[in-house]
């Protein structure tokens, strides 16, 4: 399996843009947590969606602007990242990662809880 993200890009704070995460080869469900990565700092986990879409999570820095989501009753489907009100500190690479054929509600918030990663994709916001 592999994980493609898109839809990043340059945007001034206050703007929005939508991330992509889709992921391709043979599988039944996944789960996906939204990571992103600063220069010089470590990867923080950012938002979750368990394989349905009926459980979510956010890191409060984030909560009230960014949204995570799915199509409704495909498991298969992209999973988005919905970024508004967005801020300088909100400058990274942002990675999605997958859990594969996992049925549970737990979103996972630690890097360990995903196996398959995505390239990453440029996320900059200016002032």
């Amino acid at each position: 399996v592999q994980l493609v993200e898109s839809g990043g890009g340059s945007v001034q704070a206050g703007g929005s843009l939508r991330l992509s995460c889709t992921a391709t080869g043979s599988f039944n469900i996944y789960a996906v947590g939204w990571f992103r990565q600063a220069p010089g700092k470590e990867r923080e986990f950012v938002a979750g969606i368990n394989w349905s879409g009926s459980s979510t999570y956010y890191v409060d820095s984030v909560k009230g602007r960014f949204t995570i989501s799915r199509e409704h009753a495909n498991a298969k489907s992209p999973v988005y990242l919905q970024m508004n009100l967005l801020k300088p500190e909100d400058t990274a690479v942002y990675y999605c990662g997958g859990r594969f054929n996992y049925y549970s509600d737990a979103v996972g918030q630690a890097q360990i809880s995903y196996d398959h990663w995505g390239q990453g994709t440029q996320v900059t916001v200016s002032s």
